[in-house]
């Protein structure tokens, strides 16, 4: 089992500045520290919704490479989006879901079917050509190199640790300098 913060920094070491990264819920918190960045793109708020933002997104932006940073509760609440984005195929998606067994960011209550879930599973069944999964740290960090050079849809399940208590400022989220330079971000690349 990793921690999503460690699991996190070594994605980071990984993004460029053209990519739009679409961290969810605790992730976000911890994304915003590791790797502050006007792409990132901080749709909080929008639980279930960052596999269809990020989907939109890449149509929209084939040029970019658009990351997603799903939780297992918020990807349970839109698994149709699956295979919507293994239909559309893009070439440039990468959904990462960090796979904690809870609703961390609403109390750390379980997931429904948090010991039998295969999200692996889901994201194969739907159609999605390349799918990991990872609960070592190492193993990760050796592979992501590839896994983000390879064509997309590509979908990988992180076991992670549920985290602790986190700093929730949620106008470093939500405050209007945060979309606006998002909008300039997107605009100006």
């Amino acid at each position: 089992m990793m921690k999503r913060d460690e699991c996190l920094k070594v994605l980071a070491r990984h993004v460029t500045d053209a990519d739009i990264v679409l961290p969810v819920y605790s992730a976000a918190f911890d994304w915003i520290d590791i790797r502050p960045h006007p792409l990132n793109y901080l749709s909080h708020g929008a639980m279930g919704l960052a596999s269809s933002h990020g989907l939109g997104l890449a149509l929209g932006r084939p040029d970019r490479r658009v990351l997603v940073l799903d939780g297992d509760g918020s990807l349970l609440m839109n698994l149709g989006s699956l295979v919507t984005i293994a239909a559309a195929a893009p070439s440039n998606l990468y959904h990462f879901v960090c796979h904690n067994g809870a609703y961390e960011a609403n109390g750390g209550h379980p997931i429904p079917g948090r010991d039998r879930v295969d999200f692996c599973g889901f994201a194969r069944s739907a159609g999605y050509p390349t799918v990991h999964e990872f609960s070592e740290i190492d193993t990760f960090e050796q592979q992501i190199g590839a896994l983000l050079s390879a064509p997309g849809p590509v979908f990988a399940d992180l076991k992670i640790a549920s985290g602790g208590p986190q700093e929730r400022d949620y106008s470093r989220l939500h405050g209007p300098h945060v979309r606006q330079a998002f909008r300039e971000a997107l605009a100006a690349g």
